[in-house]
């Protein structure tokens, strides 16, 4: 009788263990926290945390294949995982939501002091040295400072959309031509000092 009991108890486990099913309703909620993440746009802005919540996401579904291959399910650590993917999905979105925020007020100053550059480097080319040979050099400044300007109303408009990085991008490709004219100015400006 005993050993019947015992025998009993073993099979009862055993169905139990091997009907075993997935901890969906959390493995739902960390996909929907990773997918919030990616909303919030971590891949600009949070990229690393990112990382890692997309790590924790294949750890979870290397686990859910492991134990879908065995015959005694136990899904104790697949439950962990869903919650650490989540922890870290979570944090993503808040790191996102963040580093928007400070981006935002970064290129919004990016933004303004490019306008004053590019004001004050067009008055440079204004007094820049006029003569023999000079006026196509001056007229290709003048159009890169154009350009500059174009720049400057994309990456408002980016901003404006509240597309920061890539307003960001278009902030540094403006600043990066505005320098390379100055230096031209200069040069020129060093060379008709030293005739």
């Amino acid at each position: 009788m005993r050993k019947l009991l015992i025998l009993s108890l073993a099979l009862g486990l055993a169905a139990t263990v091997g009907c075993s099913k997935p901890p969906q309703q959390d493995i739902d909620a960390a996909n929907a926290s990773l997918e919030a993440a990616r909303t919030a746009g971590a891949q600009d802005y949070a990229p690393e945390s990112l990382q890692a919540a997309e790590q924790a996401k294949t750890d979870l579904d290397n686990e859910l294949q492991a134990q879908q291959d065995k015959f005694f399910k136990s899904y104790t650590k697949a439950k962990e995982l869903a919650a650490a993917e989540k922890t870290a999905a979570d944090k993503a979105a808040a790191d996102a939501n963040a580093g928007k925020d400070k981006m935002k007020e970064e290129v919004g100053t990016a933004i303004q002091t490019a306008r004053t550059d590019l004001a004050g480097v067009r008055d440079q080319l204004a007094k820049a040295p006029k003569g023999k040979g000079t006026a196509a050099d001056l007229a290709t400044l003048s159009a890169d400072l154009d350009g500059v300007d174009a720049s400057l109303n994309e990456a408002q408009a980016a901003y404006d959309g509240q597309r920061y990085a890539e307003a960001k991008t278009k902030v540094e490709a403006a600043n990066q031509t505005l320098s390379t004219v100055k230096n031209d100015i200069a040069g020129a400006q060093a060379a008709k000092a030293g005739k």
